[in-house]
């Protein structure tokens, strides 16, 4: 059986309820090779974690990261000891390099969940094309990131695959918020429910913007905005400040909620009426449309990079113009919190849409295709707990 060897940035451990999306990209899906591969999960310590650990079955090695040059060598290592024929390093083409220099004979892959660490401000051009040439496959998670890689480094073309992440749509679906709206004194408000990060990108200020002319048009509104400007923090910052005097005109119609772990993100999707994703530029894919799609709400967001391969326009949801976001933003959310039936068609079709593409399981299902393709072996649909998808 091939082994593989998932080696994740350092930034938090795994399993991390408080983690960063990468390391739950891994956290997720890895479980479901389970009896078609032998992986491993490398990644940082936590607490209350041990140095090894088994997470859903799979074997996890965690070590300090504070030092990131000290954190490789550690994890190194444990690669001399594991010999895997497949080494994955989530998001950092450096790793990629430097594992492959170390690992000749294996096959090593990178496989990116955003742009952040291929942008010119974090590495050169010409260092980026060294890691792709040391890389024997690059995974992606939309077709706008295969693209930017391409645009990137023309070279990388016939080494890119797509692998989608996905969601636990068992922990989405069949909620109702209708009780935790009683206790909050949110019964009868129509509630537009934003989550993520406080962070210019993610555009929250363009929804803060277009709130008063959605309240003119429907007084109940509520804006919930779930989040901080980091994982795990609630630290306060220039830009989480400027929200909050965007919001205090209008502060019947907003509530600021803290980092919310993801485990507990389910009830307050269950809670919302639609959920809006206002992005402004390069979002590689964004798990939040998934989750949202998962619980049966439809979803506004901004036409940019990946998430018009999620949602789909005027079907479980609405796409903006980046160029135009408050009109769009505001049309958009006032047409769907005034039509109830067609709130909840798209809603409907958002979740089926989710089951049927954005499954942690289809997610182990694409990967494992991409690793028949390297290894020359056939891949085979999975069957219903995923042992065996390869002769």
């Amino acid at each position: 059986m091939i082994k593989a060897a998932f080696v994740t940035p350092g930034g938090y451990p795994v399993p991390s309820p408080r983690g960063g999306s990468v390391e739950r990209v891994v956290e997720h899906f890895v479980p479901h090779l389970t009896g078609s591969v032998r992986a491993r999960i490398y990644g940082r310590i936590g607490r209350g974690l041990s140095a090894r650990g088994i997470h859903r079955g799979v074997p996890c090695e965690r070590f300090p990261a504070a030092d990131k040059s000290a954190y490789l060598k550690r994890v190194i290592r444990r690669l001399e000891a594991y010999r895997p024929d497949v080494i994955e390093v989530e998001n950092r083409p450096l790793y990629a390099r430097q594992l492959k220099r170390r690992f000749p004979q294996a096959q090593v892959w990178l496989h990116l969940h955003s742009n952040t660490f291929v942008a010119k401000s974090v590495i050169a051009p010409k260092t980026l094309r060294a890691c792709v040439r040391a890389a024997d496959r690059i995974l992606v998670n939309s077709r706008y990131l295969e693209q930017d890689v391409l645009r990137r480094v023309p070279s990388a073309v016939g080494k890119i695959g797509i692998v989608y992440p996905g969601v636990e749509a068992e922990r989405f679906i069949g909620q109702d918020g209708t009780e935790e709206r009683r206790l909050r004194g949110w019964t009868g408000r129509r509630i537009v429910l934003y989550v993520g990060r406080l962070i210019p990108l993610k555009g929250v200020h363009h929804l803060l913007e277009a709130l008063p002319d959605i309240v003119r048009a429907v007084p109940n509104t509520l804006l919930v905005i779930v989040g901080s400007a980091s994982y795990g923090s609630n630290r306060e910052t220039a830009y989480v400040r400027r929200l909050r005097r965007l919001a205090k005109p209008l502060r019947r119609h907003v509530h600021f909620e803290p980092y919310v772990s993801h485990i507990d993100i389910p009830r307050w999707f269950a809670m919302a009426d639609a959920a809006v994703v206002p992005s402004t530029r390069r979002e590689a894919f964004g798990l939040v449309n998934v989750e949202a799609m998962a619980a049966g709400l439809p979803v506004v967001a901004t036409r940019v990079g990946g998430i018009a391969e999620i949602v789909a326009d005027g079907e479980t949801g609405f796409l903006v113009d980046p160029g135009n976001i408050r009109a769009g933003l505001s049309s958009s959310l006032v047409r769907l919190l005034q039509d109830e039936p067609l709130r909840r068609m798209m809603g409907k079709l958002g979740r089926e849409r989710a089951l049927r593409h954005f499954t942690w399981r289809q997610t182990a299902e694409r990967w494992l295709r991409e690793l028949g393709a390297g290894f020359g072996q056939e891949a085979l649909p999975a069957p219903a707990d995923g042992p065996g998808l390869f002769r």
